[in-house]
């Protein structure tokens, strides 16, 4: 296939993958082709007869497996995206495949003796070889030729299992979606989502990712709540057989690497180092959040004038809002208009800091015609790369918002960045797109992501951008959400749909003093999300789990975070963070960047907000090194200190 678009770099702009040209019969061909040259280069580099240097070894396998990088980077990023039946083919055919690929590489034992002989005196060569021998040790290379075939054997079952549980949690966000033949039922909903909803004389309300759906909080009739809630904890019940599967071989696999549990696998190259370390944090967190929550279900009751369920709480927890701070979020939501969000909000906040700026490329095209192409600039006209923003959901995307590199910067291939923002947002069937409060959050947040990655600049794609420790990689995004609900940007963008009225100043008055309220019941739901994780990848090799139900319900408890009003954000069967998306064992690592944004956005708001000097310190010693140096030195260096838990206490109510 001469013509497949993947065999060569792209012509566009910034080699932004060109989309309009590709098929999905170009895929299969170009993982095969990609995969068979990936090998090729490795092995010229495991069989070369001159002492091993950095430029023969480590700058080698950094320039090898370009046309798989290209491939792999566009299909995943569809594949999440904009599905299709022949695309879950052949992710089910490829992700096995990849990760024979990826072993025989790491335990190639030629390749591993030659990168063991390496030395340099380049900071920035030698961070990068530490981080390649860590990756070939935690990937088995020092294992016997048994291990190795052991360890492959269940990399491979990891491999599908991962990609069944997300296949089937994708199906069943539409299987399991709540359906009424009466608008009435719906009643709370606004026209326009109503409208959205209906397919073919009825109305489909899809579930998404979390537990607690954001048509809790408005839906009226009680009974309808119940449904609704009862279909999102019990879909895709055959993942618990999948979930207690995945842990049981996470657990062998960690032993033969030599750890006590999968948990002490991930951490040990995170910035917490060990399961002590999480376990002290979390452990300062779960009394008062638990204390918090009951407080607030005291006041639900009160104001539901009955024992709420765990369906009530959203609904009951806006009427206590609106009682105690005559504050209605939805009152927000004209002043929240998509275009306007991000032209006046989320692009002005970084022109403001970082002195960047957009335009928006119409003749460049993403994967889907929802998806828009921003070129982005410095201050001084030069070009920085392309900003892909993919705002809607889709009965064929998976749930949740995220960001991902299309082609990652380095001076090693001479790249720009080239990211992408997916947003979950529900499509109006005509007429503006309103946000609800907390998607103008989650769009900062997820910009805080983008700009990590357009910031980068390093020599080496390894370490590029994102590449960062898990638990040090929200970070960033997290103290983007500062500038959401700062004056100067608020002002800027909050302004009615219709008549152009900024939000008038006690509404935003009212959100400020109300933020704090149900802090008690979503930390609960995160604490117990992430305990849950964590009791999962700290079973041990053998132990066995008869009940996955039963054994989620006996963690919570031993957590002390078990709690009948709230429920985990993300029970088992639909936890995809942990056994589809790459978090396992690091769910934590939200509130532990959390703790380095909250010192973070005080460090703001000492130094005069929202300034280009600021900007400038906080793009030039954290933005721009992606994983090039120590995360936490790079935050030192940034913040002048070590960080502590105060700020975070303070924030969530906690102290």
């Amino acid at each position: 296939m001469a013509e497949n678009p993947f065999f060569a770099p792209s012509s566009l702009p910034y080699e932004l993958p060109p989309f309009e040209e590709i098929r999905e019969e170009h895929y299969l061909p170009a993982f095969e082709r990609g995969m068979a040259e990936h090998l090729a280069e490795v092995e010229a580099v495991a069989a070369g007869d001159e002492p091993p240097t950095f430029d023969s070894t480590v700058a080698a396998l950094e320039r090898s497996g370009r046309i798989l990088d290209r491939v792999a980077t566009v299909f995943f990023s569809v594949a999440a995206s904009n599905t299709s039946d022949a695309l879950m083919d052949i992710e089910k055919r490829v992700s096995p495949e990849l990760t024979r690929h990826s072993d025989a590489i790491r335990l190639n034992r030629r390749l591993w003796a030659r990168l063991k002989q390496v030395t340099t005196d380049d900071p920035e060569q030698a961070w990068l070889l530490e981080k390649y021998r860590e990756d070939f040790v935690r990937a088995g290379a020092d294992l016997t030729e048994s291990e190795q075939e052991r360890l492959r054997a269940l990399n491979e079952e990891l491999s599908k299992l991962s990609t069944e549980f997300s296949q089937n949690l994708l199906k069943a966000s539409t299987e399991s979606a709540l359906v009424v033949t009466d608008a009435k039922e719906l009643d709370g909903l606004d026209e326009a989502t109503i409208k959205s909803l209906e397919k073919d004389g009825r109305y489909v309300l899809p579930l998404l990712n979390f537990t607690n759906q954001p048509a809790l909080a408005q839906l009226t009739d009680r009974e309808v709540r119940r449904k609704l809630y009862t279909l999102s904890v019990a879909r895709a019940p055959q993942n618990f057989d999948l979930a207690v599967r995945m842990a049981t071989l996470r657990a062998e696999r960690a032993a033969l690497l030599g750890f006590a549990n999968h948990a002490a696998y991930v951490v040990a190259d995170q910035t917490a180092k060990t399961v002590e370390a999480v376990e002290e944090m979390l452990g300062q967190l779960v009394g008062p959040a638990v204390r918090n929550a009951r407080q607030e279900a005291e006041a639900l009751a009160g104001q539901a004038g009955f024992e709420i369920e765990p369906w009530d709480w959203s609904y009951y927890s806006e009427k206590v809002r609106q009682a105690r701070y005559d504050f209605d979020a939805d009152a927000m939501r004209p002043y929240f208009e998509l275009g306007r969000v991000f032209r006046d909000g989320v692009f002005k906040a970084a022109s403001l800091l970082y002195g960047v700026s957009f335009t928006e490329r119409p003749d460049l095209a993403g994967y889907h015609e929802d998806v828009k192409v921003f070129e982005v600039f410095n201050e001084d006209g030069g070009a920085l790369g392309l900003f892909l923003l993919d705002p809607y959901a889709r009965a064929n995307k998976r749930g949740g918002a995220w960001m991902n590199n299309l082609v990652d910067q380095s001076f090693l291939f001479g790249l720009k960045p080239v990211v992408m923002n997916n947003l979950n947002i529900t499509k109006p069937a005509s007429g503006p797109t309103l946000l609800s409060y907390d998607e103008v959050n989650t769009a900062f947040h997820e910009f805080g992501h983008a700009l990590h990655g357009l910031f980068s600049e390093v020599r080496f794609p390894r370490v590029s951008g994102t590449s960062v420790p898990r638990d040090f990689v929200e970070y960033p995004s997290q103290v983007n959400e500062m500038w959401a609900t700062w004056p100067e940007i608020l002002s800027s963008y909050a302004k009615h749909h219709e008549t152009g009225e900024p939000m008038p100043a006690e509404l935003v008055e009212k959100l400020k003093a109300a933020e704090r309220f149900n802090q008690g019941f979503q930390t609960v739901e995160y604490l117990a999300a992430t305990l849950l994780d964590w009791a999962w990848h700290k079973l041990g090799s053998g132990q066995s789990v008869p009940d996955a139900e039963a054994f989620e319900a006996a963690a919570l408890e031993a957590a002390q975070i078990a709690f009948p009003l709230v429920r985990p954000r993300y029970r088992t069967n639909y936890f995809a963070h942990i056994f589809a998306g790459g978090y396992s064992a690091g769910y934590y690592s939200y509130i532990w960047s959390e703790v380095l944004d909250a010192e973070s956005v005080e460090w703001f708001k000492e130094n005069g907000g929202l300034k280009r000097a600021n900007g400038d310190h906080f793009r030039r010693e954290l933005l721009s090194k992606g994983g090039s140096v120590d995360a936490l030195t790079s935050f030192r260096n940034f913040r002048g200190r070590e960080p502590s838990i105060r700020p975070l206490l303070e924030r969530r109510g906690l102290i």
